[in-house]
């Protein structure tokens, strides 16, 4: 191409670098980002990374065609940077009505989806919120390659540069949200931050070609400054729960968006979900009238140790929920706990007075139980959420390792947040692959919610154990839940659903049952809006 009556700024081919370099770098922001404003409404599980990384892959191959048929049709690098321009507003205005496209989207197709809604819900989002900056991110690259290939001779030079750059800005663009902005400024400000490299890129081309003939651009470079400064104001906000008046607490790390919230009564914590609760802490004296009151039966299962001499490890400890009960009703018993992320662990510390003299290692459960030696009384994991559910963690083989790192008469119990209604449920997986490893296994209900405890052991006295722990109770309370939980304990009947880590389709599993909570949750709305259309609809509400 020939540069001579091009700006300036353009004569060296440095700047088109640049360009080829950050955008690389943004797009790769934008898709960290897309995934971090997707969890609280979606989850942050593989399928909606695969949702996301499918349609901006889609938005980049459109992008790349228009782009190089553009450039050749018209060699102007100033439509270019117009895109950019574009790009880098449509990027910035994502914090301020992201959320809110999501929430339109889902209230829309919850009436509509009857199956893998997660799914179609996640796809269409990312598809009104994202395609559109991505496709016209993915026009850079040939467009660049059409302005900066001077002659034959050197094309595949320059291409392989610009390929370079692009690579470069990819990398650094992955590590900087995950590792920098995210867990230190927020999503929203990220999207902020590389929408602003965008428009600085953009706004230098356009005052360098101030003056030139045919453009003359810098009243649209103006207009979109203009807006992104107005999307700073209105977006500037870590809030995904806008419509929440009393967080103690509200933030990301870096596996999480995290939710803390008080009452008089209790405080709460939610991870990459708007409603719901992960880890709870009561102020004054009570069980939580959660799984976790279920749970306190492990410690009484255990033969020939009473509760307070026996020895936990919490997989998955949350802010430590469990382990400040079994200190509250049984005594001073030694727990250990496990939580990949250190944000909730400074958390639990802070705002749900988990013991200091309770240790917590920040680590993958199953990574953990690879590098010690210890063995435990009881082991409990609880590191499944949804359709969340971590596939190295549900399998024989991690069974197998829980079970090795169990002491004689040991107990494992497994929080299962979901009960499914069809053959092949996610829990009858779970349960005939724990089967598979240990002799006894038991279930039973959660009253008043959707999780399910298992218990697992090689001794046949576990029931029995459990009985003589339970009169043994001072606690009234206690008394009457472990009566409960007793009553409701079902032998479970194993099957032949198992789970290895060649093959654990956990989350495709848990979408079955999403589906059916799903369906179960608003059929009383979806009757309303068959028999009386939208007004009815909203009198209800």
């Amino acid at each position: 191409m020939n540069m001579t009556n091009e700006p300036k700024i353009l004569k060296n081919k440095t700047f088109l670098y640049l360009t080829e370099f950050f955008a690389g770098m943004s797009v790769m922001a934008v898709e960290l980002g897309a995934s971090r404003l997707l969890a609280p409404y979606f989850s942050s599980s593989q399928i909606v990374w695969t949702i996301i990384i499918g349609t901006i892959m889609i938005a980049m191959a459109l992008g790349n065609i228009y782009g190089g048929r553009s450039a050749d049709k018209n060699p102007d690098p100033g439509k270019l940077y117009t895109r950019m321009l574009i790009a880098a507003v449509w990027i910035a205005a994502i914090p301020v009505v992201g959320k809110y496209i999501i929430l339109g989207i889902s209230a829309l197709l919850i009436f509509s989806v009857s199956s893998n809604f997660l799914i179609v819900a996640a796809f269409a989002a990312c598809m009104v919120i994202f395609v559109f900056p991505l496709f016209l991110l993915g026009t850079v690259t040939p467009s660049l390659a059409k302005y900066s290939v001077d002659n034959l001779e050197e094309s595949g030079k320059v291409v392989g540069t610009l390929g370079a750059f692009n690579t470069i800005g990819s990398i650094i663009g992955t590590f900087v949200p995950t590792f920098v902005t995210i867990p230190s400024v927020g999503t929203s400000v990220t999207f902020l931050i590389f929408a602003g490299i965008l428009l600085a890129l953009a706004v230098a081309y356009f005052i360098s070609a101030a003056g030139k003939k045919g453009v003359s651009k810098l009243g649209r470079a103006a207009a979109a400054l203009l807006c992104y400064l107005l999307c700073c104001v209105l977006g500037y906000s870590d809030s995904f729960a806008f419509w929440e008046t009393n967080l103690a607490y509200e933030g990301e790390s870096v596996y999480n968006y995290l939710q803390v919230k008080e009452n008089d009564r209790s405080v709460i914590l939610s991870t990459n979900v708007l409603f719901g609760v992960q880890s709870i802490y009561m102020k004054e004296q009570g069980l939580t009238g959660m799984y976790y009151d279920y749970a306190m039966a492990a410690p009484l299962m255990v033969e020939g140790k009473s509760p307070e001499d026996c020895r936990v490890l919490i997989l998955g400890m949350g802010t430590g929920t469990y382990a400040t009960q079994c200190r509250k009703y049984y005594g001073d018993m030694e727990i250990e706990g496990v939580e990949i992320d250190e944000k909730i662990t400074a958390l639990s510390r802070e705002y749900f007075h988990l013991p200091e003299d309770v240790p917590v290692t920040t680590y993958d459960g199953r990574a953990f139980l690879n590098a010690v030696e210890e063995k435990y009384d009881v082991i409990m994991v609880d590191a499944y959420q949804d359709i969340t559910i971590p596939f190295q963690m549900s399998s024989v083989e991690f069974f197998t390792l829980v079970k090795e790192h169990l002491a004689e008469n040991g107990v494992m119990v497994v929080n299962m947040s979901m009960r499914g209604r069809e053959e092949g449920n996610i829990n009858q997986y779970l349960a005939d692959t724990i089967s598979s490893v240990f002799s006894q296994v038991y279930t039973v209900d959660v009253a008043g919610s959707t999780n399910r405890e298992l218990f697992a052991s090689d001794n046949a006295k576990m029931l029995a154990n459990l009985e003589a722990g339970r009169e043994r109770l001072q606690d009234g309370g206690l008394y009457g839940m472990m009566e409960r939980a007793s009553q409701g304990l079902e032998r479970y009947a194993p099957g032949q659903y198992v789970l290895t880590d060649d093959r654990a389709p956990v989350e495709l599993l848990s979408i079955q049952v999403i589906d059916d909570l799903i369906g179960d949750e608003v059929s009383y709305y979806k009757r309303i809006y068959e028999e009386e259309g939208i007004r009815g609809l909203l009198e209800a509400f």
